[in-house]
């Protein structure tokens, strides 16, 4: 096993900058310092830097040139706490190389790759003497947390004034088992809702006289949970609801409850909205006759980048530099993307592989942070350069 904390002269410089940035304890929503690099790095290009700070959050966005189409790299500086330090093989912040992987908080998720779009676009502005459209950096330290004073503070910004993004690539952990190997060109929406059920309490053994809202919520959870909402689309998986938390009982045995409150979560397709799916389970609610509360929380309607430009060159580039040809998904979780698409952006993401996001000893391949620079400059090359 070889172990080694030192930058040699001849690695990548991507890889020098990815550790740069992880020993920044950037733990949502601070960003620790990596957005004053990432600037430094983008201003000797030339690059307009402004911060736009939102309550406890850090944002960048940085633009060079000012003519249309503008292609816009997008990511976040922030990461998940690393849990208990004494289970990792080594500090979290303090990047170390072994057998092949750099491990560390924020190796895959992002700090790799922010540093190879940086240093693709670096490449790309040294070899090109004029290019076609802008390049911009969008930079939250609030991917990991809330995300509402990150990505979608700075997206209603933009649209304040009228500036518009063309395409955007997301450096998120795409990939599965090689880098390239999946692109997501969507995302799922997703809706909670928190439900609370009203009954009365009473003896266990006098239930004519209570109102167990166990009972008569039984039903309406095996009708919501068997529901088949659609059987998907072309781009999407069907529809998936699932119940995360159901609570009730006052913990004594001869005690019926007065109330029941569960949680639940739809990941859901275009084929649906926010509203048409809040209608339906309120009238299997109301059609059970149940006396409730239930509050709603919306993280993202789903979006699709339909095949185009930025598809067609995501595609190549991967090909080109991979040798094999990405699977266009609309898997996973949330991203950021859901605050970028609505305004007419072609979104996908395409960064490294995603097996030990948010796990003790996250790690990334050490030659996948070259290959992913190679594939970001490859991108900006067939979309904006000129012929």
């Amino acid at each position: 096993m070889s172990t080694t904390n030192d930058s040699s002269t001849t690695e990548h410089p991507a890889l020098t900058l990815t550790k740069q940035l992880m020993r920044l304890r950037s733990v949502t929503p601070e960003d620790a310092g990596c957005q004053k690099i990432i600037a430094e790095r983008l201003q000797a290009m030339g690059f307009a830097c402004e911060q736009l700070p939102f309550g406890e959050v850090t944002n960048l966005y940085a633009r060079l040139g000012d003519t249309a189409p503008v292609l816009c790299f997008a990511g976040h500086t922030d990461v998940v706490p690393p849990g208990p330090e004494e289970e990792w093989s080594s500090a979290p912040f303090e990047p170390v190389e072994r057998d092949g992987m750099l491990y560390g908080r924020g190796a895959a998720d992002m700090k790799s790759g922010l540093a190879a779009m940086i240093v693709a676009v670096e490449a790309f502005v040294a070899a090109e003497a004029g290019f076609d459209g802008s390049i911009a950096f969008l930079i939250t330290s609030d991917e990991e947390g809330r995300a509402r004073d990150g990505t979608l503070q700075v997206m209603n910004t933009l649209q304040a004034r009228n500036e518009a993004i063309d395409w955007c690539v997301i450096g998120e952990p795409s990939s599965q088992a090689e880098l390239g190997d999946i692109v997501r060109i969507g995302r799922r929406g997703s809706l909670s809702g928190m439900l609370t059920v009203n009954g009365i309490q009473g003896h266990v053994a006098y239930p004519q006289l209570a109102d167990n809202p166990i009972t008569r919520f039984a039903p309406v959870l095996a009708e919501l949970s068997s529901t088949e909402w659609d059987q998907g689309n072309d781009a999407f998986p069907p529809t998936s609801f699932q119940f995360v938390e159901l609570q009730s009982g006052l913990g004594f045995p001869n005690v019926t409850p007065g109330e029941l409150n569960a949680r639940f979560n739809f990941r859901y397709s275009t084929i649906w909205d926010h509203t048409a799916l809040r209608t339906r389970v309120e009238e299997i609610l109301d059609r059970h006759k149940l006396d409730y509360e239930l509050k709603w929380h919306l993280s993202g309607e789903p979006f699709l980048t339909e095949p185009g430009d930025l598809v067609s060159a995501v595609s190549q580039a991967v090909t080109e530099i991979s040798g094999s040809a990405p699977e266009l998904s609309t898997g996973g979780g949330t991203s950021d993307g859901r605050f970028i698409a609505p305004t007419g952006t072609d979104v996908v993401e395409l960064g490294p592989v995603n097996a030990s996001i948010h796990k003790i000893d996250e790690h990334v391949r050490i030659d996948d942070v070259g290959k992913l620079t190679s594939m970001y400059r490859r991108i900006l090359e067939l979309l904006l350069k000129p012929g």
